[in-house]
């Protein structure tokens, strides 16, 4: 009687240790599935930390090589401030540098941007990295204050050399107004000196003097002892102009000549050379203060 009960409860205790084992492997076998789940998910965060690392890096390098800091922006301020006596070259170079860091800092922004979405989504939360985050848009932040104050440095310097060019151009045209005026003035001066300096004398005989009206006879008794003088009356064409601040020597192809018009004695006198008369100005100034010279051959 015991026998049978004794097989019946082991048979029972045996199903129990079966049906607990079942359960047992079932959740371990969960449990290997929810671990390496969790392995799996852990790599996947590894990866995309290290990615967001790299990322990082690769932002916090470009925004290095955006030289402005204390020494890169000092750099662009002297080239700036050498604008003032610049040339339209160097401004140009230094607006499209400007530039060139402006697109780089947006470039930065954007992938700073792109980085914390990503990083929202993937569900990844590091102090660390949001920390990192933080510095870079500070960093970005910083940079983008010192271009706002280079832009307005660089408007206010093209304002001024515009200012400068149109003073520059104005003065150009008033030194050329001035200049034309000296050399219209130098001209006239020149002509009036010239004028001043010139004398017109004729040279002839008796006869011709007096058949060209250039001399007449006065006084005088019946036809004798009469007096030759200027008529007064002026052929241009008789007359040749010589400048005396240049010239000072009148050759006359004659061997005796003497001055009919009211040239001072002191002023010239009168040399027989090589057989013809030349009469040699002495005192220029003195000289033409009579402009119309008459000279007879004898």
């Amino acid at each position: 009687m015991r026998k049978p009960v004794l097989f019946v409860s082991l048979a029972v205790a045996v199903l129990l240790l079966l049906g607990v084992a079942g359960v047992l492997y079932q959740k371990l076998q969960q449990k290997s599935t929810d671990y390496a789940a969790l392995q799996a998910d852990e790599q996947a965060a590894r990866e995309r930390y290290g990615e967001s690392i790299n990322e990082i890096a690769a932002i916090q390098d470009s925004l290095n090589a955006i030289m402005l800091g204390d020494e890169g922006a000092q750099a662009l301020a002297t080239q700036l401030e050498a604008e003032k006596s610049l040339s339209r070259d160097r401004g140009d170079e230094v607006v499209a540098r400007i530039a060139v860091i402006k697109a780089g800092l947006l470039r930065a922004k954007n992938r700073i941007r792109e980085l914390d979405s990503q990083l929202q989504k993937s569900g990844i939360q590091v102090a660390g990295l949001e920390k990192i985050i933080r510095n870079l848009r500070t960093t970005v932040a910083e940079k983008e204050a010192l271009i706002a104050q280079l832009t307005q440095r660089v408007e206010a310097l093209q304002t001024q050399v515009t200012g400068l060019t149109v003073e520059v151009q104005q003065g150009q045209e008033t030194i050329q107004t001035q200049v034309a005026t000296i050399a219209s003035q130098n001209t006239a001066l020149n002509d009036a000196r010239r004028e001043l300096a010139t004398v017109y004398y004729t040279i002839g005989s008796k006869k011709e003097l007096t058949t060209d009206g250039v001399i007449v006879a006065t006084g005088g008794l019946l036809g004798l002892g009469k007096t030759l003088k200027p008529s007064g009356l002026i052929d241009e064409t008789r007359f040749l102009a010589l400048n005396t601040d240049q010239e000072t020597l009148i050759v006359i192809p004659a061997e005796k000549a003497r001055v009919l018009s009211a040239q001072p004695p002191t002023s010239y006198e009168l040399q027989k050379v090589d057989g013809q008369v030349e009469l040699h100005i002495l005192d220029p100034a003195e000289f033409r203060t009579i402009r119309r010279v008459i000279i007879m051959t004898d």
